[in-house]
């Protein structure tokens, strides 16, 4: 009986794996995404800046209703995301201190939802170029915000966005594809006068 009994549970266990996993969930996966090859061009706009933007982005003017001359919304179509661009010109001190802060704050609303918040200097005195570059990440609406100026006359900023709900491990390849373009349009900018 005892060996009947050991029997039963070696077959038992043999017929019970069967290498069949039809009915085994799957994993959790994303789609594989295709980058385009890094090319530049040129913004070179009625504008007081210029700064290269990559080829298979577009530059469209901003349509909302507060949008100022020289605002503009870098779109990634293939992407689905926007890198949201404005300018101010011929500010005051306050004016100036108010924009920093302004941009300081908005890039901390998101440490909420942020696993980190990292700022960078950006310092080029020969071009006068001059700013704060805030890597964001986790599940937050924006992933990158930066300001440039020159601190008198010359304040332009942009910020990051795209158009669906976060979800940092799916868009994370993009955004770190994003930053390099972002990286050189900073690298490349420069004032006008």
């Amino acid at each position: 009986m005892r060996n009947f009994f050991i029997l039963f549970v070696v077959l038992s266990m043999l017929l019970a794996c069967t290498g069949d996993t039809t009915n085994t969930p799957k994993p959790k996966g994303y789609f594989r995404i295709n980058f385009p090859k890094k090319a530049y061009q040129t913004y070179n706009a009625d504008c007081p800046f210029t700064f290269d933007y990559p080829v298979y982005a577009q530059i469209v003017p901003d349509k909302d209703k507060n949008a100022q001359p020289c605002w503009n919304n870098l779109n990634f179509p293939s992407f689905n995301g926007q890198l949201h661009l404005t300018y101010f010109g011929n500010f005051s001190l306050k004016d100036y201190n108010d924009m920093t802060e302004s941009a300081r704050l908005l890039a901390m609303k998101h440490t909420i939802k942020a696993n980190a918040i990292d700022q960078k200097l950006i310092n080029y005195p020969d071009k006068k170029v001059y700013g704060i570059y805030y890597s964001i990440e986790g599940n937050t609406a924006s992933s990158v915000q930066f300001f440039l100026t020159d601190s008198t006359k010359h304040y332009f900023r942009g910020a990051l966005y795209f158009n669906e709900r976060p979800q940092y491990d799916s868009i994370q390849p993009v955004v770190k594809f994003i930053k390099k373009d972002i990286d050189r349009m900073i690298e490349s900018f420069r004032w006008k006068n």
